[in-house]
C-alpha cells in the first residue's frame, strides 16, 4: 500500500495560532497533503495522508518548531488517500470537553503503554494486585465497530457527556485502577485529567490509543476493529483499512 496516514497530538500552549496556521497550510498544500490540522491554544491535532517522502519532509519541518519537537505520530497504510481535502482549523480545543479547569498543556497524565496493559489483563489485575477497569472514552458509533469487551461503555454521543457520567457513577472505580482509552491517546488523556480534577485515584492513559495498541501488541484482549475518522471507516489489529462508509460525522471530525 503506497499511502501513509499518520495521527498525532501534542497538548502545548500556542499563542500565534493565525500566523501558525498560514504556515502549516503554505507546508502541507506544498507537499501535497490531504487530512486536517487543529490548531488551539491548549496544543495540536492532526490526521494526515500522502506517500511516506511527502508525511516524512512534512513532520521534519514541524520539528524544527521546538513546541512540536520528537512529536510522535501513529502509522497505518492504504491504497488511497482517504481524504478529499487539506484543511487546517483553528478551535478552541483540540478536543473539545468544555472543562475549563483542565489545563493539558501544563503537564501530561499518568499513562501505561500496551505491553503494560496487555500484561494487566493476561494477569488480571496490575502490578499492586489492584483489579483493572478499562474505560473506553469514545462515542457509542465508534464502541459498536470494536471495543475491549470488558470496558465501561458509557454509550456516549459526544465527548463532552463523559464527565456527568462519570459523576454519576463514581464509586464504581473506587480501589481500582482505571485506564481509560480512545483512538489515538487525545480523549483518554484528557479524561485522566479530569478525573484527577475530580479526586479519581489510580487513573491512567493508554500511551498512544488503541491505535499504539494495535500496533504493539497485534490488538490482544480487543474485540473488533478501530473506527477512524476518515474514508477508510475503520482498521483492523493490523491497521488494514475496512472502507466503512459512510461516516457518521464527516472526514477529519475529533477522532483522536
Amino acid at each position: 500500500m503506497s499511502i501513509l496516514n499518520i495521527s498525532a497530538y501534542r497538548f502545548v500552549s500556542l499563542d500565534d495560532l493565525p500566523a501558525l496556521r498560514e504556515r502549516v497550510f503554505a507546508q502541507c498544500e506544498a507537499l501535497a497533503l490531504k487530512g486536517t490540522i487543529l490548531l488551539a491554544p491548549e496544543g495540536i491535532n492532526l490526521f494526515l495522508a500522502a506517500p511516506r517522502e511527502a508525511i516524512d519532509a512534512f513532520m521534519a519541518w514541524l520539528h524544527q518548531d521546538s513546541r512540536f519537537a520528537g512529536l510522535e505520530a501513529k502509522e497505518s497504510p492504504s491504497d488511497q488517500v482517504p481524504f478529499k481535502r487539506m484543511r487546517v482549523r483553528l478551535k478552541k480545543e483540540i478536543i473539545t470537553l468544555r472543562q475549563p479547569t483542565i489545563r493539558p498543556e501544563g503537564g501530561r497524565a499518568p499513562a501505561v503503554d500496551a505491553a503494560t496493559l496487555k500484561r494487566w489483563l493476561d494477569q488480571g489485575h496490575d502490578d499492586r494486585s489492584r483489579d483493572v477497569i478499562l474505560l473506553d472514552t469514545r462515542n457509542a458509533y465508534e464502541t459498536d465497530i470494536g471495543m475491549f469487551p470488558q470496558a465501561v461503555d458509557y454509550r456516549i454521543a459526544r465527548f463532552t457527556e463523559l464527565p456527568g457520567a462519570l459523576a454519576a457513577d463514581q464509586a464504581r472505580y473506587h480501589g481500582k485502577t482505571v485506564v481509560s482509552y480512545c483512538t489515538g491517546g487525545i480523549r483518554c488523556e484528557k479524561a485522566v485529567l479530569h478525573m484527577q480534577d475530580i479526586g479519581m485515584e489510580n487513573v491512567y492513559q493508554l500511551e498512544g490509543g488503541i491505535l499504539k495498541y494495535f500496533e504493539e501488541v497485534g490488538g490482544t484482549h480487543w474485540e473488533g476493529d478501530c473506527f477512524v475518522f476518515d474514508e477508510r471507516g475503520a482498521v483492523d489489529k493490523a491497521l488494514a483499512p475496512l472502507d466503512l462508509l459512510p461516516l457518521p460525522y464527516g472526514e477529519g471530525a475529533e477522532s483522536t
